[in-house]
């Protein structure tokens, strides 16, 4: 293992010791070497060393059992497949997403209570536009009434990878601001609103599918160029 040498020696720690997990140093549901021993090969600081293990924990490649230690849960890099996300091509991007968003909504039909209703028509009137606060403003909102849709499904799976997908939405999001694409107006989103409402799951699956259909429409004609 290679001692940490960058400024910020608690990423840089994480980094090393997300290196070792993912190549298989410690298979999974092995207790890794306590504080002490790890602080000895990093050559850091016992709370640089809890500070790095609080962040794999937070990624989901650790687990720490109070008593017990430190144990390896996943040796699959979050981090690594978002950046390989965030470098796909801008279609690729909005038809994952397009995916996903199908799919709730479809679920959301089946499974939404009048909770998950009331919260996606109150995050619908707050997402509101861009003159309201920025684009990145607008962005935050828009993004967290799309999510209320996806948590309307029920999906626990569906729910934490909308989050894993996020940072990647946004940049979507943020292209379609930009002018690059069209941005699928206020009734286009109150149509999935109504549609998961409705109980129908397709219904609620063509709104998704006509909602994104102009964004990919653009797409493709851009590359076809």
């Amino acid at each position: 293992m290679q001692p940490a040498i960058r400024t910020n020696l608690a990423d840089s720690a994480a980094d090393s010791l997300r290196a070792e997990i993912v190549s298989g140093r410690w298979a999974v549901a092995e207790r890794i070497p306590n504080e002490a021993a790890l602080s000895d090969m990093l050559s850091v600081s016992r709370g640089t060393v809890r500070e790095a293990v609080r962040v794999l924990v937070s990624q989901g490649l650790l687990d720490t059992r109070q008593g017990s230690g430190t144990y390896v849960r996943s040796a699959v890099d979050p981090s690594a497949a978002l950046d390989r996300v965030k470098r796909a091509g801008l279609r690729d991007q909005w038809e994952a997403r397009a995916a996903l968003d199908v799919e709730a909504a479809r679920l959301a039909a089946l499974r939404h209570t009048p909770a998950d209703l009331a919260r996606m028509r109150k995050l619908l009137v707050e997402r509101g536009t861009v003159a309201d606060g920025g684009h990145e403003a607008f962005i935050s909102r828009d993004i967290a009434f799309h999510k209320s849709v996806v948590e309307a499904s029920g999906n626990r799976a569906m729910i934490e990878l909308y989050d894993f997908f996020t940072g990647a939405i946004a940049e979507t999001i943020k292209a379609t601001l930009a002018g690059e694409l069209p941005e699928p107006d206020a009734p286009a989103h109150a149509a999935i609103v109504d549609a998961v409402a409705s109980g129908d799951p397709d219904r609620a699956a063509a709104a998704v599918r006509a909602f994104m259909a102009p964004v990919l429409f653009e797409l493709e004609r851009l590359l076809a160029q």
